[in-house]
């Protein structure tokens, strides 16, 4: 039996937390809902795994929202896995914001990442990185070829 995890995420829905669970596990791989908590037919809690990773959903009605004072981040390998989650993230209402964030259907907030962004941010010379940054600032979803472009100029 693995350890439990000591700390998790615990997300405050209106009353749309199983919609939430199952949307998100279709698009994560290594991701289930775990349970789910009723009264009746209402759904009031849930557990599930994002790519293995435990969050925990709850219906506790309209008296708060998702902000952007928090956010989940997410780290990228691909262009292709990028622009995938952002697609799917997006979808039936989710909305584009800058720099890689987004704000999903329910109003949750991701940050889609790709690893080079934080490689090259992180170079030692102060001139590349400064480029990478503008390129970034000027993005929306990440370009990984945007911002090696910006990275290789002279």
């Amino acid at each position: 039996m693995p350890a439990k995890q000591k700390i998790t995420a615990f997300l405050w829905f209106d009353d749309n937390a199983e919609e939430a669970m199952r949307f998100y596990v279709s698009i994560f791989g290594n991701s289930r809902i775990i349970d789910v908590t009723r009264n009746g037919d209402k759904v009031i809690a849930g557990t599930f795994e994002l790519a293995g990773q435990r969050f925990i959903a709850l219906n506790g009605g309209p008296q708060f929202k998702f902000t952007e004072a928090i956010s989940l981040f997410v780290n990228c390998e691909t262009q292709e896995e990028v622009d995938e989650l952002w697609e799917k993230l997006t979808a039936g209402g989710g909305a584009p914001s800058r720099c890689g964030w987004l704000k999903d259907k329910f109003g949750l907030s991701w940050q889609i990442i790709p690893s080079a962004l934080t490689e090259l941010m992180s170079d030692p010379d102060p001139e590349k990185a400064s480029r990478v940054t503008q390129a970034m600032l000027q993005m929306k979803k990440i370009d990984i070829d945007g911002l090696k472009r910006a990275y290789d100029q002279r």
